[in-house]
């Protein structure tokens, strides 16, 4: 039975403006699914503390009861058995609570797609959910400005979050639309509108 809606994926490099692109795709009437947000949920849920504690100690945990991401983002982006274990635990709850999200704009005529926002599409296979994956292209120095603005990240931990994923090559080569996203926001506006109502058309 084929879906009510279509599934976008968006993919690209740290730093390339996948959340930006997805606020576009969301002011134009679709569903975002923040993989990220949906992370820092089952993060703090009481049974993921405990288990994250009992694995790692209490330095995983700040003084006010919330996980130190930090702190976890050293342990696991330096061990990839440590990596591998963190997503075996958080990824089914994810995916439980973009599933729930999913279930629940099937019938509502004011959503005209579902948007999955993920550092990880292909890594996590997430992109198998998707009819069409958009590909989010920026220069790596721009990525990097706007990762040390926002986020006061160096070009070493840009350099070790990337070693983990993909090559962008690769990204970009099984993407179905690319996104400029180096210049102003007045030059996205017009290249997500048009991906929109060409993955509409095809849908209907």
């Amino acid at each position: 039975m084929p879906r009510k809606k279509p599934i976008i994926g968006i993919c690209g490099g740290v730093g390339a403006g996948k959340s930006r692109v997805a606020a576009e795709f969301a002011r134009l009437g679709c569903l975002v699914v923040d993989s990220d947000k949906l992370n820092h949920e089952v993060l703090v849920q009481p049974d993921v503390l405990a288990a994250l504690q009992a694995r790692w100690g209490q330095e995983v945990v700040t003084p006010e009861g919330q996980p130190d991401r930090r702190r976890i983002a050293d342990l696991i982006f330096a061990d990839a058995e440590q990596k591998q274990w963190l997503e075996g635990l958080l990824h089914p709850l994810i995916l439980r609570r973009q599933a729930a999200m999913i279930t629940a704009v099937e019938d509502n005529p004011a959503v005209k797609a579902i948007v999955i926002d993920s550092p990880l599409l292909f890594e996590s296979q997430l992109d198998r959910q998707c009819d069409v994956v958009v590909f989010v292209a920026a220069g790596k120095s721009r990525r990097l400005q706007r990762l040390r603005r926002e986020r006061g990240w160096t070009a070493e931990e840009v350099q070790r979050r990337e070693g983990w994923q993909i090559p962008l090559v690769e990204k970009r080569s099984r993407a179905t639309f690319v996104v400029d996203n180096d210049g102003l926001a007045e030059r996205l506006r017009p290249q997500v509108a048009d991906i929109l109502q060409t993955i509409l058309a095809q849908h209907s």
